[in-house]
């Protein structure tokens, strides 16, 4: 009972203690926010026959759609082409902040709403990709994935420094943003924009606007928030922890599930999948190349059933780290072959940034130490700013759990 007790102190500790991953939630959030651009700058040319009035997927058409599946999307709102290019604006400027990492909890929300409202107005526009961005952008809501390799863990630097000096920092940035999105949320609420949604969206928004409220006002008090803030610090956390767990059983669920699909398709026993997307125009951008993998028998063998030994395997070795980090690797080259064979640059790097949880934490710092010297020899002014991993110190105990297994 001892040993019960003890153990479970210990996982409470670790939950509530301090923010885990903070480098892979950091990757993650630069992984799907830059697919999410760099999608919307390249089709944004085509932007309007795609989400917007020009498509063949009318406005009345995805009205009637949300109306059955109650789903969120801003562009429901108006038909016209002035608001449909304000959310689609939104979208790209919401990408580029959560990018940088610039007010993350503000541009997460942002971007998830860009997400959404894009997505739910044309749902047969995508690859794959799009449905595990659609998931992730929700979950990054939860977490807290400014901590490092972000604009706003250099602000919280500076602002210690000041600080340090009895110069204390006032914050005029984060009132005005929640000031404007209250009153934007107040304006849609009113006007029932919010009717016919699923409640989840709309109570997500409300409870962060609510949520960030809370937390300026207990840092503004004279002793920092002192016992309402350390309250505040670990529920935060809890939330983050769990969110990157969901987040990780969700790669694990895509893998697992697409792996014993295909063992039950008779292309796959037989070894013989891989050949056919290989000769479809859709799949084919580099015709020459498709046909010179597909011409040799062994390889076409070779991959289709390491595809299938991959994604079945890879959930059931999280436990082993070499295992892992090998197979990790496996599945990052596959897709990065995708996107490059077969045509799917967007569903790679979705994938690509879904396995960058799993990443070590010590090959990030390593990194994001290489990041900071390239960086440096481009930039002769930042030659003298320290590594990202020494701007953002973390305990020797969160490094030691930080997802290295």
């Amino acid at each position: 009972m001892n040993r019960f007790s003890l153990a479970l102190s210990k996982a409470i500790a670790r939950a509530t203690g301090a923010p885990l991953g903070p480098y892979q939630s950091a990757v993650i959030r630069i992984g799907f926010s830059a697919t999410w651009l760099l999608f919307l700058l390249r089709e944004f040319p085509h932007r309007a026959e795609l989400y917007g009035p020009d498509g063949p997927w009318s406005w009345d058409l995805a009205r009637q759609l949300v109306a059955t599946n109650h789903a969120f999307t801003a562009l429901m709102w108006s038909d016209g082409r002035g608001w449909f290019e304000a959310v689609y604006g939104l979208a790209v400027l919401s990408s580029v902040l959560l990018l940088v990492g610039w007010r993350t909890r503000t541009a997460s929300v942002l971007f998830m709403v860009g997400v959404l409202s894009l997505q739910n107005r044309s749902v047969f526009v995508g690859d794959g990709g799009d449905n595990v961005l659609h998931l992730m952008s929700v979950y990054l809501v939860f977490t807290r994935c400014g901590r490092v390799w972000s604009l706003d863990a250099r602000r919280e630097r500076r602002e210690r420094v000041a600080e340090a000096t009895g110069v204390r920092v006032g914050d005029r940035v984060g009132p005005l943003l929640w000031t404007v999105c209250g009153l934007a949320l107040v304006a849609v609420t009113a006007t029932g924009r919010f009717a016919g949604t699923e409640v989840f969206v709309p109570a997500l928004l409300w409870g962060a606007w609510a949520a960030q409220a809370l937390w300026w006002s207990v840092g503004r008090r004279a002793d920092g928030g002192g016992e309402p803030r350390a309250l505040l610090d670990v529920v935060a956390t809890i939330v983050h922890n769990a969110a990157l767990l969901v987040i990780m059983a969700e790669a694990c669920l895509i893998y697992a599930t697409a792996g014993w699909y295909k063992i039950q398709g008779s292309r796959w026993q037989d070894g013989t999948a891989v050949y056919y997307p290989l000769h479809l125009d859709y799949f084919t951008p580099w015709p020459a190349l498709a046909h010179l993998l597909s011409d040799s028998g062994v390889m076409v063998m070779l991959v289709t059933y390491g595809t299938v030994i991959v994604q079945v395997a890879f959930p059931f070795t999280l436990f082993n780290r070499r295992v892992k980090n090998v197979l990790l690797v496996a599945m990052m080259t596959e897709h990065a072959v995708i996107a490059v064979v077969l045509g799917l640059p967007f569903f790679s790097l979705a994938m690509i940034a879904a396995d960058a949880v799993f990443l070590p934490t010590s090959f990030l710092r390593r990194l994001g130490r290489w990041t900071a010297r390239g960086r440096a020899r481009m930039l002769p002014r930042g030659a003298g700013a320290a590594p990202p991993e020494q701007r953002a110190p973390e305990s020797a105990e969160e490094a030691r759990v930080g997802f290295t297994a």
